[in-house]
């Protein structure tokens, strides 16, 4: 497979999810964020530019309020949101100030992305964003949309944000390591599977069912997401956020997790 043509990367957006921020408490993982602030810093001083898609808001607030676990209810959920998301923006904020580096929330729904004015202006917003070097960092706007909170996780978001930015490449940062040709939490054996060319049924039913008990999303959220940017010809690639440095090894054009190929070949 040829991972070289993603060594020169100039634009790319990433997607965190939940599980990749929260211990299982619930409460923020600060290590985490801050190391994925400093690869996602360390790209912007080499010239990338970078939207981060980030879930957590909810996790932080169950967190916040030392719930016990997320509750089921769409209003409790919103409401945490609201509570956690003020919480999740001003770590990272802090973090990115830290490495010289300024941020910009942004809170969408899928429906504005729908909306052709709203889309444009939007997607005027984040290339001025670019200009300024600022690092945009965006989440669903749970506090007014139940989309994601019924739906998945910002898998889908994201892949929307990287056809509207025009992004060269998607990556998904998941509590696994990629895509197996079998579930491995159920099978020692299974293997993973390193690219993707087309997302044909025999892929699609691979992907088993939800995702962690943090998060919203599964490996279903991630394949839609694949369907969606692949077409449109941009990469994306599935790989485990436990460690985020791994993201230097997609632009030393090393093989990490799932390549799903938009253009080309594996």
């Amino acid at each position: 497979m040829n991972y070289s043509k993603l060594k020169d990367l100039k634009r790319i957006v990433i997607k965190v999810g939940t599980s990749s921020l929260t211990y299982e408490t619930g409460k923020i993982n600060i290590k985490k964020i801050e190391s994925l602030v400093r690869v996602i810093s360390d790209l912007r001083n080499r010239g990338v530019e970078v939207v981060l898609v980030s879930s957590g808001a909810v996790g932080a607030g169950v967190g916040k309020l030392n719930l016990p676990e997320k509750p089921d209810d769409i209003r409790a959920k919103q409401a945490l949101a609201a509570i956690g998301q003020a919480s999740l923006v001003s770590i990272y904020d802090r973090f990115f100030s830290e490495y010289g580096h300024s941020t910009a929330q942004v809170l969408l729904t899928k429906f504005i992305l729908e909306d052709e004015e709203r889309y444009q202006n939007t997607k005027n917003t984040f290339e001025t964003m670019f200009r300024y070097g600022v690092i945009p960092i965006v989440n669903e706007n749970d506090v007014i949309s139940t989309y994601e909170l019924e739906f998945g996780d910002n898998d889908t978001l994201s892949a929307y944000i990287a056809e509207l930015v025009e992004a060269e490449l998607l990556i998904i940062l998941s509590d696994i390591d990629g895509l197996f040709d079998k579930n491995p939490a159920e099978n020692p054996d299974a293997k993973l599977i390193p690219c993707v060319r087309e997302l044909d049924d025999s892929i699609t039913a691979l992907a088993g069912g939800a995702g962690s008990r943090r998060g919203t999303g599964g490996m279903i959220t991630k394949l839609k997401a694949a369907e969606i940017v692949t077409e449109k010809g941009i990469d994306m690639i599935i790989t485990n956020g436990a460690h985020p440095e791994g993201i230097y090894d997609i632009f030393d054009g090393k093989s990490i997790g799932t390549l799903f190929v938009g253009k080309g070949n594996c």
